[in-house]
């Protein structure tokens, strides 16, 4: 048997999952370069933020301020904050600003309340304990700041508002509207209120469909409204990573939260960027970094499998299920929020298989009917159902994490 290692299990102890297929298929492993990058050492970290991009470092920029809001990326992401605060956390201190006075605040957007289990994850025990961190609310408690220079309504987080220094840690990642996540992206979706995202997500995107897409960057209409409310909303300072398939930050990009980020895509294109494979028997796309949004690793099957006849196989464990979405996903069996699309059955010549050890009903309601959909409890269930459509000889493409790759040509 061809055995091949996929990451697994990000927040819940980080073990590779093993998948094996007959030797008789021809395996093609589909991994892009900054995968198997090594993490970034301490003293890689303190570099970043000795010498920010565009930018005063975070002692100066403290030296003025009294109140200090730091946003962070949610449990949906794999940066892993806790590596990071402590670069922020020290020279804030040290500029004299009471820990009670500094506040982290989630990049929820529209996606539905962290816990404490999620907020210990990624920030640690000691901030949790030491430091006030509140949810957003997209629907209260948003401070309207006119409209964007596009014309839509601009409301956002109003505690980040209330404070004179406004810090954000994310990480970038191919993303399906803005091509590259990271920047500020944390403002818009992540703190904004919900009239802001809606009009993103249907206004602004109908600019221009065209442009949008993993790691479709320039000209992207989406990207260039993020930057807009971005500099609306004052953010003085961003901290971006670079991840690798153990979910380690492997590149880090600290300053200008406009500049920081466009030396940040230009690392990420080539970091996640990964070949093409075109017209395979059987696809399996693995769901890690953002493991709680696998309808992401549909896409990047669809553009792979041989759609005369193909089979199409997610791998997705995701032990609190996908994310609450109030914008995009089902609230009902015909109804959803703003934005949800009910979807129909897979194509009827593509076979359609979810690995989980997790299952629910509704998993696949960004990309399928359930009823469409096999689910199977592990690869020793699965493998059998692949060798049944297949006992000769199957191309096979494995994509170690859909959620943090995109194809690029050449």
């Amino acid at each position: 048997m061809k055995t091949v290692m996929v990451p697994d299990l990000l927040w819940y102890g980080n073990e590779p999952r093993r998948l094996e297929f007959p030797d008789r298929w021809d395996v093609e492993f589909l991994e892009p370069p900054g995968f198997k990058k090594p993490a970034l050492d301490r003293q890689g970290m303190e570099k970043a933020f000795a010498q920010p991009i565009a930018s005063p470092g975070i002692a100066e920029l403290a030296s003025a301020a009294s109140e200090v809001a730091i946003v962070f990326d949610d449990i949906t992401r794999p940066t892993p904050i806790s590596e990071v605060l402590p670069f922020v956390l020290g020279p804030l201190r040290e500029a004299g600003i009471p820990d009670a006075n500094v506040r982290l605040i989630p990049a929820l957007g529209m996606h539905g309340a962290m816990t404490n289990i999620d907020f210990r994850k990624k920030l640690g025990e000691d901030v949790v304990r030491d430091y006030p961190i509140f949810n957003h609310n997209p629907y209260e408690n948003c401070e309207s700041l006119g409209e964007s220079p596009s014309g839509i309504p601009v409301y956002i987080n109003r505690e980040f508002m209330s404070c004179d220094l406004r810090i954000a840690i994310g990480c970038i990642t191919p993303h399906i509207h803005v091509g590259f996540g990271g920047g500020g992206k944390i403002i818009l979706p992540g703190i904004c209120g919900y009239e802001t995202i809606k009009a993103f997500h249907t206004e602004v995107a109908a600019r221009g469909y065209e442009t949008l897409g993993l790691g479709n960057f320039e000209g992207n209409v989406m990207y260039k409204e993020v930057l807009d409310i971005a500099k609306m909303s004052g953010l003085q300072l961003k901290v971006d990573g670079l991840v690798n398939d153990r979910g380690q930050i492997t590149d880090l990009f600290v300053g200008d939260p406009v500049e920081a980020h466009l030396a940040g895509v230009e690392v990420a294109k080539d970091h996640y960027g990964t070949p093409p494979a075109h017209g395979k028997d059987i696809v399996v796309v693995n769901a890690y970094g953002k493991y709680n949004e696998m309808g992401i690793c549909m896409m990047m099957a669809l553009t792979s499998v041989n759609f005369e006849k193909g089979t199409v196989v997610l791998v997705v464990d995701s032990p609190e299920g996908q994310v609450c979405h109030y914008l995009m996903r089902s609230f009902g069996k015909e109804h959803g929020g703003a934005c949800y699309i009910k979807r129909g059955p897979i194509p009827e010549t593509i076979t359609g298989i979810v690995c989980t050890k997790y299952p629910d009903k509704t998993m696949s309601d960004w990309f399928a009917t359930s009823e469409s959909v096999t689910v199977t409890s592990d690869w020793e269930q699965t493998l059998p159902l692949l060798e049944e459509q297949y006992p000769g000889d199957a191309s096979v493409a494995v994509i170690p994490d859909g959620t943090m790759q995109y194809f690029r040509e050449g």
